[in-house]
């Protein structure tokens, strides 16, 4: 039985468009896994910790070396890196902010991206630690931020991308739901291209370069 792991860190809720898409990943992608279950973790309801003193300082001491305060400085980001490992599909639903990714998504990624734990430093770079496995990230944007049409620009996609990668993940498909603002239609026009985007591209190509997303 396969595990999925959905993170969320749209504000709006009930309201979020890349929210709504995401649940059509998930629902399509539980339709190919009958029994899947499901791990949801909503980052914007219940926000991760910022990294603080104390967990720079215990992330560099060998967990057999660790005091009793080392390990709580850790504990958030063992749950939260426990929860990726368990995985064999992540599925990532976020809104754009300010060109990249919410503060709340930050938070979450400097929990899971941790030195010794789940990637090492080489002299060819960083090497990461976890396994390969599908990624889906779902993006909602107030204006265009891909192609010819587009007037902003996108940090996120190459961010996550980089930092996926310095994981080990490098199966990653972005769906972007562009120019999600004001029409009285928008949760139906976003659905769907979610559902035309979701029939062309699940599954995603095995080990599907890092370069070459899908929109």
């Amino acid at each position: 039985m396969k595990n999925l792991l959905l993170v969320e860190c749209g504000p709006r809720f009930e309201h979020s468009i890349s929210r709504a898409a995401a649940a059509l990943v998930v629902e399509h992608l539980r339709r190919r896994e009958p029994g899947m279950r499901i791990l949801r973790r909503d980052l914007a309801c219940v926000p991760p910790s910022f990294v603080d003193e104390a967990f720079t300082q215990a992330m560099y001491i060998p967990p057999d070396r660790q005091s009793a305060s080392e390990r709580a400085a850790l504990a958030q980001s063992e749950i939260l890196i426990g929860e990726l490992e368990a995985t064999d599909v992540l599925v990532i639903a976020t809104p754009m902010h300010n060109f990249t990714v919410p503060a709340v998504l930050k938070a979450w990624i400097d929990q899971v991206l941790r030195i010794g734990r789940t990637f090492r430093s080489t002299p060819q770079g960083k090497q990461g630690l976890l396994a390969d496995r599908p990624v889906y990230v779902v993006i909602s944007s107030g204006g265009w931020i891909a192609g010819e049409r587009a007037r902003q620009p996108d940090f996120l996609t190459p961010y996550l991308a980089a930092l996926l990668a310095t994981l080990g993940i490098r199966t990653i498909g972005f769906l972007y739901l562009e120019a999600m603002h004001g029409e009285a239609d928008l949760p139906l026009r976003a659905e769907a291209h979610a559902r035309a985007w979701l029939d062309a591209n699940l599954p995603l190509p095995a080990e599907a370069a890092v370069q070459c997303f899908v929109r």
